[in-house]
């Protein structure tokens, strides 16, 4: 069993930054890939990055890719999302999900893949 707590939302000025924590417990922690998906009102659940158990791999959806960078510390059982350069449409609850073992790129975005979910963190960015 692994549980998952996010922290780090807020709200935040367009074109500005905010790094979402999401803290694991368990000994296992290294073992699992991590995502983060996000929620808006009245929308689908959307992948926005995972990384994998190592570090090595990371995967990102388009319309974060090259904004926002997913890492991992396992010493710390901490994964984390640094977001750059905001927009008024990344505002959503953010959430952290956790898998074990590995994923395939075909199904990292897919949310019934992931066995374990935080609480979410609310990110609101104003224009």
């Amino acid at each position: 069993q692994v549980q998952l707590v996010e922290s780090g939302g807020g709200l935040v000025q367009a074109g500005g930054s905010l790094r979402l924590s999401c803290a694991a417990s368990g000994r296992t922690f290294s073992t699992y890939t991590m995502g983060w998906f996000r929620q808006a009102p009245g929308k689908e659940r959307e992948f926005v990055a995972a990384i994998s158990w190592s570090g090595d791999d990371t995967y990102y959806g388009a319309s974060v890719k090259g904004r926002f960078t997913i890492s991992r510390d396992n010493a710390k059982n901490t994964v984390y999302l640094q977001m750059n350069s905001l927009k008024p449409e990344d505002t959503a609850v953010y959430y952290c999900a956790a898998r074990p073992g590995p994923i395939t790129p075909k199904v990292v975005v897919r949310t019934n893949e992931y066995d374990y979910w935080g609480q979410g963190t609310q990110v609101t960015v104003s224009s």
